[in-house]
């Protein structure tokens, strides 16, 4: 007997018919004899509708209460699938964040796990129901609610297949595993049939949206076998684990990217080693995230600062960085919110030269100017005008015969 942790996104429980469908597949896999615990998202859209409704409200309404509403999301479908699995025989019970003690810190919209205690969630196994838990959600230390981020139901799948020790973590979603990059963009994107931990952490980070980055991050850390699944197509999906099954790995596994950039560059700023910490201190007590950094030096003691952050945060950075601009004497703030990243990933760049100057090259022949780029062993992403994406990605799919 295994015990499984299963997580179905929200496309896979869209409907009354989708939430019968998934039903139907985890009374197959209890039937198989292993314990199953369930993870699910809110429909597909829910989440957006009601942020919608609060927006409608207040521009600027409360996190805390915004938790509150998008929480209620994942209790509907919870209550529904329990339903349907009691109606086909099968005993189930329904468990919000709270009610697993799903402990986490105090930041609503962004909280991170700390803790589970995983003793109702066993007691419930032991009395051989399958246990169906509202992703995305826990309780604060003073027993608010709080919700994860997007794509937060599969860090809470991972999180509890850690500490249940579960053998294998399964996420459902509506694509049949991972890509060499998105085939909405490129048609002639192929499945992977393994992919590593570090891979996927690289491509999570940089856009692909398969999984949620922490997910990943916990994976990795407890060692918690992870697949990625289709609830409407049969298949083995992508395995990810600490290695391939390939005597020698792929220059390039896949493409990632996020359409969602934005930049920011504070200019003439003194130069001088505090710097870097007087411009971000601020935007990291407001809790945005920063990605790509660079700092030239002008040559006459002063410096341009230039940061990335998603879209969604660039006004209050720049609010914030305007301030900082004052209090440095800089000459100016410059912005722009319409970017996209772009990222190639593989382990096997590490041992193979030349992998960047082809990334460059093939951009430069469509024409497509790179305006921040990073690197690391396993990855290099270039910042470039939203407008160029899809080119991009089909134009270096191609150079890296990842179609092959």
């Amino acid at each position: 007997m295994a015990l499984i942790v299963q997580k179905y996104g929200g496309t896979s429980v869209g409907s009354l018919e989708r939430i019968e469908a998934v039903a139907d597949r985890v009374i197959r896999c209890k039937e198989a004899g292993d314990d199953i615990v369930v993870v699910l998202s809110a429909m597909s859209g829910e989440t957006n509708r009601l942020l919608g409704l609060a927006k409608e409200i207040d521009e600027n309404a409360c996190e805390r209460e915004k938790d509150v509403l998008v929480s209620t999301g994942e209790q509907v479908t919870i209550a529904l699938l329990s339903i349907a699995l009691q109606k086909k025989g099968c005993d189930a019970i329904s468990m919000t964040g709270d009610q697993i003690r799903m402990h986490t810190d105090d930041a609503h919209g962004k909280a991170r796990i700390t803790h589970i205690d995983d003793h109702n969630i066993h007691g419930h196994l032991k009395q051989n129901k399958v246990v169906v838990i509202a992703g995305f959600q826990g309780r604060s230390p003073d027993n608010a609610i709080t919700t994860l981020g997007r794509g937060g139901s599969d860090t809470t799948a991972v999180a509890i297949a850690a500490a249940l020790k579960a053998d294998e973590c399964q996420i459902y979603t509506d694509v049949d595993g991972v890509y060499t990059t998105d085939p909405r963009v490129e048609p002639k994107a192929r499945r992977l049939d393994s992919i590593t931990f570090e891979e996927m952490l690289e491509m999570a980070s940089l856009g692909a949206k398969v999984l949620q980055i922490r997910a990943v991050e916990f994976a990795g850390k407890y060692n918690v076998p992870l697949r990625v699944l289709s609830s409407f197509t049969e298949g083995q999906g992508t395995l990810i684990s600490y290695e391939g099954n390939k005597m020698e790995s792929p220059v390039i596994s896949g493409i990632a990217f996020n359409r969602d950039e934005a930049s920011l560059t504070i200019l003439g700023v003194p130069d001088k080693p505090s710097v870097a910490a007087s411009i971000l201190a601020p935007i990291g007590d407001a809790n945005i995230d920063v990605d790509m950094i660079i700092q030239n030096s002008m040559g006459d003691n002063t410096a341009d600062f230039t940061f990335t952050v998603h879209r969604n945060d660039y006004n209050r950075a720049k609010q914030l960085l305007e301030q900082t601009a004052q209090e440095l004497g800089a000459r100016d703030v410059q912005g722009k919110d319409s970017l996209a990243k772009i990222s190639i990933v593989g382990v096997g760049m590490m041992n193979h030269p030349g992998v960047a100057k082809t990334m460059f090259e093939t951009l430069g022949d469509e024409g497509i100017n790179m305006q921040l780029i990073s690197t690391s062993e396993i990855k290099v992403s270039v910042v470039v005008d939203e407008k160029y994406l899809e080119l991009a990605v089909r134009a270096l799919h191609t150079a890296y015969n990842l179609d092959q």
